[in-house]
Parts: C-alpha cells; sequence; structure tokens
C-alpha cells in the first residue's frame, strides 16, 4: 500500500501571481482536495490553467469535524490529500488544525507548500520589532470579552498581530489604546499583495480616530509589545498592598499591577504572600 500524505497548501492571500509552482502541480496531482470554498478553488485553479483530475470536497469550519474521520481513513488507506483555504496557510485561523492532530495521531505524515502569509507579511511591512512575535487571531465580537482578552496581553512585550473585520476596525483599535495605551506604536495593513494595498502606521489611538471614516478589505493589526516592566518587584508588589488596603482582592490587585508593569503576576502574588 502506498504511503498517504496530508499537505497544507498556502494560496495567494490575494494577488494571483503569488502562486507558485508547486502549488499548481499540487492541485494537478492529489487525489483528495479539501477546499474551504469549492468555488474559490475552481477560480484559482482557472487562473492558474491547472485542471483538476482528483476529488474535490468542501471543508470549512461548519463541517470541519464531521470530515475529519473519512480524510484520515483515506490518508490511512494511501490516498494524498490537499488541503487548501480561501487565503494564506490552512489551520492559521483557518480550517485544518483537526485534521493534522488527527492525522499525526494516526501515523500518517503531514507537509506543507509555504506560500503567501498575511501575518508574516503584515509584520514585515509594519515597522515594529519581528524578532519575537504572538499571533492573536480575531479579537471577540463581545465588548467585556473583547476587553479581558486584550488586558491579558497588556503586559505582552513581543509583537502582536491580530486579524480583523472591517466594520470592527475602529472599535477594536480603540479598545487597545484604552487598554494597550494611546501612544502604543502600530500599524493597519490592509489589502495586501492587492491593487489598494495600504499600511498605515501611528499611535492606536490616532489609528482608532483615522479608522471611524471605515476602512475596507482584509485587514491585518500589527501592535507593538510592551515595554519593559519600570519597576522591580518591590515596587510592584508596594502598589499591590496599596490596592489589596483599598479593599481589592489579592489576586485581582496583583494582575492588575501585572497588567499595567509587565511584572509577573506569579511572582507578584507570591512576593505579597511572603
Amino acid at each position: 500500500m502506498t504511503e498517504g500524505v496530508l499537505v497544507l497548501a498556502a494560496t495567494p492571500i490575494g494577488n494571483m501571481g503569488d502562486a507558485s509552482a508547486r502549488l499548481a502541480q499540487a492541485l494537478g496531482e492529489a487525489e483528495i482536495i479539501a477546499a474551504e470554498d469549492t468555488r474559490r478553488l475552481r477560480r484559482l485553479c482557472a487562473s492558474l490553467g491547472v485542471e483538476l483530475s482528483g476529488r474535490v470536497i468542501s471543508f470549512h469550519e461548519h463541517n470541519e469535524a464531521a470530515r475529519v474521520s473519512d480524510l484520515v481513513s483515506a490518508l490511512v488507506e494511501g490516498s494524498s490529500v490537499l488541503v487548501v483555504t480561501d487565503a494564506g496557510m490552512p489551520s492559521v485561523s483557518d480550517p485544518g488544525y483537526r485534521l493534522v492532530a488527527a492525522a499525526t495521531a494516526a501515523g500518517v505524515r503531514v507537509s506543507a507548500l509555504p506560500g503567501p502569509s498575511a501575518v508574516l507579511m503584515a509584520l514585515a511591512v509594519s515597522g515594529l520589532p519581528v524578532d519575537r512575535f504572538c499571533f492573536e487571531g480575531f479579537l471577540p465580537r463581545k465588548a467585556g470579552e473583547r476587553h479581558a482578552a486584550l488586558a491579558a496581553l497588556a503586559g505582552e512585550r513581543r509583537t502582536m498581530v491580530f486579524f480583523e473585520a472591517p466594520h470592527r476596525l475602529a472599535v477594536s483599535l480603540a479598545a487597545m489604546a484604552e487598554v494597550f495605551g494611546a501612544e502604543r506604536p502600530a500599524a493597519v495593513c490592509r489589502e495586501l499583495t492587492k491593487t489598494y494595498e495600504e499600511v498605515v502606521r501611528g499611535g492606536l489611538e490616532e489609528l482608532a480616530s483615522w479608522a471611524i471614516e471605515g476602512a475596507r478589505g482584509e485587514i491585518v493589526v500589527v501592535v507593538g509589545g510592551a515595554a519593559g516592566p519600570a519597576l522591580d518587584l518591590d515596587a510592584g508588589v508596594a502598589l499591590v498592598r496599596e490596592r489589596v488596603a483599598a479593599g481589592e482582592r489579592l489576586k485581582d490587585a496583583c494582575g492588575a499591577v501585572s497588567a499595567s508593569t509587565g511584572l509577573s503576576k506569579k511572582a507578584l502574588y507570591d512576593a505579597s504572600v511572603r
């Protein structure tokens, strides 16, 4: 029996000229193609002059869990499965993770065809430090959950990358300005690789004001990390004690001081208890 292989294939994030020769070859040779949108897949193949010979199935966020078992069975039996999403690398804020996890658990070989990435391109053009970064995907839609998610990142020292929808951009940037600080440097990157590609850089408050007028297209937000702790641990513990004396719970006080200073919440708690 031939060995099945699962291949995650990166597709263009806007400009079809970014499609690789390997992608075109893989599309033409794959026995099974799991596509987030089968119509987009066929348009991609038409633009590349590729004729599909394999079986095409839909594979998106609403049916991914149900499809995994059948796809893993096909892989175990020796079939090749190519996964493509609408843009960029599958499993990065797109379908694919569950299938990769199940395939590796079944002993199936997993590979990838590298290519366009909105995350990496936005980082590269942002003008912000790229030696260390983290990808946070989309922020929660509800205000309370969004604020909590941002508060947990207030002390994050790595550059942060977010995806955002155009109609929520201004609100999200304003929330970031409130939690991270108005002057925290950031870049809004939209329509990357497309005709109207635009990168707007500035402080979070400034960008939030700019976004009120409305921004269209696919958007990536890159935010600079927090500066190093401005206080030493003893000074941080003193702030915690002030908050506790004012009636705040120790755990909550440690969390608040950690978020505002970048000091470790655990270190603050342990030192405060001591």
